[in-house]
């Protein structure tokens, strides 16, 4: 593909490059996929005013999340077997995130460890927690976390049981991966990505291994993972981990407006309007649908972002129309990454922020802190309750 100007670019050339398993683990929802499509065509339906004649220069969309300065309001999400993508993908996105001037977070679930990335990793190095029965390995990765520097924790609410995706069972994605000759057949398909796997060490839960008795290896991971999310996560546990890590919290997977108010109590940073990618419970309302609800309900107490279904600059633009602080990125990274590893990566960076740029601009806005609700067509957008 000789000019890539869209995600959706990169997602074609991602789907050709990486192994079917892992490329349909990333793009896939739980059951129907019905909230995982709604997290990005509800997008679709929110329009934009036009506006003429308004000074465009001096435009910056320059912000902050969780009182870090950033580029543009955009984090990179936490994304499970990101390493799966591409060779060495987490500390790839990494560093292609601190040359963009947006946060990183890294998932529990990553192939390469905390203190691997931490080494390219800027000052926008966040880590992302899922709470396991072993208290004792939750309590060693929020110290591991915090001797990397990592400037906030994200901690995921919304994981305590696994959502069904029937691409993953059909595909056999388990840990390790059943090498089943379709698999090894499409594997010997992807050259270039075979390679770049044989050339790194890091082809394991780097944040799993070595550090949990018993698990040395992806066998052993698989037993011990299977039983290990915790199913009694609560809002106790919230306040255990909060004094634990003593730093920035930012809650991961909020969709109602109680549990935002329960967010706010926790004393939490920030929360994150989420479904988890339409990954879990499918049927969910997508989450720029709920997002005026919580906003209106918790803005002025907690500091509000969201994610699902971002594809473009012009959805950063609708989001932080709408009320959120900031947004993430995974799909659109991840087809970044599996398409060209971390030149992939800034590329869909550099779509999101040129595309954020000019729909700022042919809205009349020139400052990230001026996008408010009044850009948008009204009776086209979801309104809080």
């Amino acid at each position: 593909m000789s000019v890539i100007t869209t995600i959706e670019d990169l997602r074609v050339l991602a789907e050709k490059r990486v192994p079917r398993m892992f490329y349909d683990y990333a793009d896939s929802g739980s059951w129907t996929e019905s909230t995982y499509r709604a997290n990005e065509s509800d997008f679709q339906k929110i329009k934009l005013r036009q506006r003429v004649a308004v000074n465009m220069e001096n435009r910056s969309t320059a912000s902050t999340m969780v009182g870090e300065k950033v580029a543009m309001p955009v984090a990179i999400a936490p994304t499970g077997l990101t390493g799966m993508q591409h060779a060495d993908g987490e500390i790839l996105a990494a560093r292609a995130a601190k040359k963009f001037g947006v946060p990183f977070t890294l998932s529990t679930m990553s192939i390469c460890s905390i203190e691997d990335v931490a080494q390219h990793a800027g000052e926008g190095f966040w880590f992302q927690l899922y709470v396991m029965k072993d208290k004792g390995f939750i309590e060693r990765l929020i110290d591991r976390a915090k001797a990397a520097n990592c400037g906030a924790l994200v901690l995921t609410l919304d994981l305590q049981i696994l959502g069904q995706r029937h691409k993953d069972l059909k595909n056999g994605l388990s840990a390790p991966p059943k090498l089943t000759l379709a698999n090894m057949i499409n594997i010997a398909s992807k050259p270039r990505w075979a390679l770049g796997m044989l050339g790194t060490p890091r082809r394991q839960f780097g944040n799993i291994v070595g550090h949990v008795t018993g698990v040395a290896d992806m066998s052993s991971l698989s037993s011990w993972t299977a039983s290990q999310f915790d199913p009694g996560l609560n809002w106790g546990d919230v306040e255990w981990i909060k004094k634990r890590w003593g730093g920035k919290l930012i809650l991961k997977g909020i969709q109602d407006v109680d549990d935002a108010h329960l967010a706010v109590q926790s004393g939490a940073d920030a929360l994150i309007v989420s479904n988890h990618g339409g990954r879990q419970l499918d049927g969910a309302q997508s989450s720029i649908e709920a997002l005026p609800a919580i906003v209106d309900a918790v803005g002025q107490n907690i500091e509000v972002h969201m994610d699902g279904g971002i594809r473009s600059g012009q959805d950063v633009v609708k989001a932080r129309a709408l009320g959120a602080k900031g947004v993430y990125i995974g799909r659109s990274m991840l087809y970044g990454l599996g398409a060209m590893g971390e030149a992939g990566v800034t590329k869909a960076l550099e779509i999101i922020h040129k595309e954020l740029d000019l729909t700022m601009a042919f809205c009349g806005r020139t400052q990230m802190d001026t996008v408010d609700k009044s850009i948008l067509l009204p009776g086209t957008f979801p309104t809080g309750q």
